[in-house]
């Protein structure tokens, strides 16, 4: 239960983000803002995590690291093919990590799915064809999107195999670092490392660098301590329901009445997979 909830309250702090980095990205270059973020975020755990670090030995640094670049290379993908094709494009092929996360936990470990969860599945991808549009883009930059999401989801399924071996603090910390060292190493390669500065991209930084990536990924390490790859991928279909929610309340969005039925069907999806995301949904409508 406490597992939900804490993966539900990232997945709205992701939303919430959207807003801001779309202001700052359009003063700001791209890599430089992802590579000042990882520093925000490396630089967050580094009190908590220094101490721990020698205890994941060389298999944890190799798993973090692993973990770190999938991250880095999911965003640059999603950028890539977001400049190529549309934005409801985009957020559609993104979302289809729900459905290639447990076709690779079968493929890669033979982890296999109950039947509750597929249907999830299932609904979570519906909902996400109604609330992004599928309006047509370009194939090309669909292709890179649709590769982004494959990394995204083997960050995922990876994560449910080394989360419980390692120390959540420390293998949080070197994954914000080797996602730092790839940003960094790109956006260095463009020439285009600027200081940050004005408000907007200062408070975005900071918001992303603090919460939405420290914070998170260390809340996603402990509960793949404790839940499925499948599980978490459906909860994180959440994401785009609140960036709309949250694009609703302070840019002015619309969403529409696909959109809001987007929503409600990833919401079913959830709990049909997950009976606790049910049990929580019917005490919240008795009181």
């Amino acid at each position: 239960m406490l597992a939900l909830v804490l993966l539900l309250a990232v997945t709205a702090v992701w939303g919430v983000t959207f807003v801001q980095v779309k202001d700052a990205v359009a003063v700001y270059p791209l890599f430089a803002f992802l590579a000042v973020r990882f520093a925000v975020a490396g630089a967050t755990l580094a009190p908590v995590a220094a101490t721990r670090l020698r205890g994941l030995g060389r298999g944890g640094l190799r798993a973090g690291a692993a973990l770190g670049l999938l991250l880095a290379a999911g965003y640059a993908l999603q950028t890539a093919g977001l400049q190529r094709t549309t934005v409801s494009a985009t957020g559609f092929v993104t979302g289809l990590y729900v459905v290639l996360t447990p076709v690779l936990a079968l493929a890669l470990f033979r982890v296999r799915t109950g039947a509750t969860a597929w249907v999830g599945v299932a609904l979570a991808t519906g909902g996400l064809a109604l609330l992004s549009g599928v309006s047509a883009g370009s194939p090309g930059g669909d292709l890179l999107v649709l590769a982004g999401a494959a990394a995204f989801a083997l960050q995922i399924v990876l994560m449910e195999r080394w989360a419980p071996r390692y120390d959540a603090i420390a293998l949080t910390q070197v994954e914000m670092l080797a996602a730092l060292a790839a940003f960094l190493v790109v956006a260095l390669a463009l020439r285009d490392l600027p200081v940050p500065h004005g408000g907007t991209v200062w408070g975005a930084i900071l918001v992303t660098g603090v919460f939405a990536s420290a914070l998170a990924f260390l809340v996603q390490t402990w509960v793949q301590r404790r839940t499925t790859a499948t599980r978490v991928a459906l909860v994180f279909a959440m994401e785009p329901v609140f960036a709309g929610v949250f694009g609703y309340a302070l840019a002015g969005d619309r969403l529409g009445w696909k959109g809001w039925a987007g929503c409600a069907v990833i919401l079913l999806g959830i709990v049909v997979a997950e009976p606790a995301a049910g049990r929580t949904l019917r005490r919240l409508v008795r009181r």
